[in-house]
């Protein structure tokens, strides 16, 4: 059985659950983890991810890493460094990242440049994934195989997202404040850009070439004052949104992604929520639609749902490797899947 040597980069929320992940999986070693607070440098491994000790210690030394002849790094830092991620691609090394690189802009413009460049210096490869984007859109894309006839695709994403305990993150989306002031709704367009840019694959995978993205976003307010421990939200300040982007070709969707994330259900707005995480429908010949609901073990606490992050990144680190220098696409990686029968049994 071939093995992956492999780099953890910072162990936070969706970093300590792809350790474990890289853990449970006899195909790839373990070689190094990169430490973002000094204060984690040189605690075992084992010990920031909840599992006994395996001999690694997290680092701050990048040349340390750079030195360990690994093949690729899975990168789920919760800001991105550009600096480094060049860095990292320029030495030859992979990467599978979880980061969407909104604090820079994501992949586009000069990011996407630099990031492009640094993959054919290291002949290495870039691949961004998670849950949404990410899985979700390789697997409906592969699912208009069946379809002779495919109109428009869309993918529409219903969750309750008071299981993700970042209040910057909901307050940059405009939660718990009055009103969508146009700086919000621009901030939020930016860290929504991301669907943006899974749109773009979708779309360069199904061969359209698209003429126009547009963005779209609604508010609803909170009915009375929630107090979540991590945030509170006063009433009739906003605590969801329906928000998204629609690719175009000659002024008709294509392909289409949808966010519904709410902190209560509670809402002075007559909103109504799918008990679904997932509803895909692709109109063509034959019409498709799809549900999906993920169904948590009674263990699980909020963090927990981050392993729906970390596992597509972890599973496609053999694909992402194989895949030709560049900043792969959905056909550079193709489907990938659990390797269910040699994970260890629980």
């Amino acid at each position: 059985m071939s093995t992956l040597r492999v780099i953890q980069w910072t162990t936070g929320k969706v970093g300590k659950l792809s350790l474990r992940g890289i853990l449970d999986d006899p195909r790839l070693e373990l070689v190094g983890v990169y430490a973002y607070s000094p204060e984690k440098a040189g605690v075992d491994a084992g010990a920031l991810c909840g599992r006994p000790d395996v001999g690694v210690l997290a680092t701050t030394d990048i040349d340390a890493l750079l030195a360990l002849d690994a093949d690729v790094v899975l990168y789920t830092p919760f800001m991105a460094d550009l600096d480094h991620a060049t860095r990292l691609l320029d030495s030859g090394l992979n990467l599978v990242s979880t980061n969407l690189f909104l604090n820079v802009g994501g992949i586009r413009g000069e990011a996407e440049q630099k990031l492009a460049a640094a993959c054919e210096r290291g002949n290495s490869s870039l691949f961004i994934t998670g849950i949404n984007p990410g899985w979700i859109n390789s697997m409906v894309t592969a699912m208009t195989a069946v379809c002779r006839a495919v109109d428009s695709v869309t993918i529409s994403e219903s969750a309750d997202v008071s299981v993700y305990e970042s209040a910057e993150t909901w307050q940059a989306l405009g939660f718990s404040f009055p009103e969508a002031t146009p700086d919000k709704i621009e901030m939020s367009k930016l860290w929504l850009s991301t669907f943006r840019d899974s749109n773009q694959r979708m779309a360069t995978a199904l061969g359209h070439d698209l003429d126009d993205i547009e963005f779209f976003i609604e508010h609803a307010t909170a009915a009375s004052e929630v107090d979540l421990g991590w945030l509170r939200l006063d009433k009739n300040t906003i605590a969801a949104i329906r928000a998204g982007w629609k690719g175009k070709v000659a002024g008709r969707t294509v392909v289409r992604t949808n966010v519904t994330w709410y902190l209560t259900k509670e809402l002075n707005e007559d909103w109504t929520f799918d008990d679904d995480h997932y509803h895909v429908v692709i109109a063509g010949e034959p019409e498709v639609h799809t549900r999906i609901r993920f169904v948590p073990p009674d263990h699980w606490g909020n963090h927990e749902w981050d392993t729906m992050t970390a596992m597509p990144a972890v599973n496609a680190a053999f694909e992402v490797v194989a895949a030709p220098p560049g900043i792969s696409t959905l056909r550079d990686i193709g489907l990938v899947c659990a390797p269910a029968g040699i994970w260890p049994r629980a």
